[in-house]
């Protein structure tokens, strides 16, 4: 496995590696929902490459880009052990040089619901992926459903710039008792821990309802906010049933719709979908 710091050495190293490429963006301190991806890209492909580089463009001002939780060696060690070929863990003056301005907005997709409660942050994650697709080049690339919008705002982004990647989707990854891994959820004190439960416990709820035939949709939210309101440790940010599509909240649900929420748990934010 070798590993890489700047974009010069990597385009030059990747270059002459096998094809098809895959590549699996990360921000690091990697746990079992980055390995999921890690695994099918190395099923798929036949170099696998893996960044690490947590983005500061993506944080808004009142968070703390600081105190995201990091730990390359643990990182590489898990990397190295899952057969990856490449890591890109570059350093931000690498990305984002002197005189760096360029932003990309990737338009509506990108201003609801996360858009909305953190401004600014779907113009770091388009910019920061929009530089990896065009450093990497990779035939395929992989995120996770836990980050619903996030995959839509990127397949916008890949198919509007003809950046040519495949753009794979995987399922999320969770707990045995529901919780989505989150490299977050290691900021969680073990009240929190178990509070934070409620996430998945109103996902469930949203879906029962809709296996049994309820269509309104601000009856679903209206429960799953009931649901949450009920443990104290929770504050909402915002719950949403809204098209799986374009993400616009949805009045009466023909078909499917994407469930999802974001709720502090304590000092930690923690968001969840489920398509229902």
């Amino acid at each position: 496995m070798k590993v890489i710091d700047t974009i010069a050495e990597f385009r030059n190293t990747s270059a002459g590696a096998a094809k098809p490429l895959g590549l699996v963006p990360t921000m690091g301190f990697l746990h079992q929902g980055h390995m999921s991806l890690v695994q099918r890209a190395r099923a798929e492909n036949a170099t696998v490459a893996v960044s690490i580089f947590v983005n500061p463009t993506q944080f808004s001002p009142n968070e703390d880009f600081s105190a995201y939780p990091r730990n390359m060696g643990a990182d590489l060690a898990m990397l190295r052990e899952a057969g990856v070929d490449l890591v890109f863990a570059p350093r931000a003056e690498e990305v984002y040089p002197s005189g760096f301005e360029t932003q990309v907005d990737v338009g509506n997709i990108a201003s609801r619901l996360e858009g909305e409660h953190r401004p600014g942050h779907f113009k770091g994650v388009a910019t920061v992926v929009c530089k990896l697709l065009t450093i990497v080049r990779p035939d395929r690339c992989y995120f996770g459903q836990k980050d619903a919008q996030q995959c839509l705002v990127i397949q916008r982004l890949n198919t509007d710039l003809n950046l040519g990647a495949e753009i794979v989707v995987c399922p999320t990854v969770r707990e045995p008792d529901g919780l989505a891994l989150s490299s977050r959820n290691v900021n969680l004190s073990p009240d929190e821990r178990n509070a934070s439960l409620v996430l998945y416990r109103a996902l469930s709820k949203a879906k029962a309802m809709r296996d049994s035939g309820v269509a309104d949709a601000e009856e679903i939210k209206l429960a799953m906010r009931n649901l949450i309101e009920g443990e104290p440790l929770a504050q909402i940010g915002y719950v949403s049933v809204a098209d799986p599509f374009t993400l616009l909240e949805l009045s009466n649900i023909d078909g499917q719709a994407l469930a999802s929420m974001a709720v502090h748990i304590g000092k930690t934010r923690l968001i969840d979908n489920m398509v229902i």
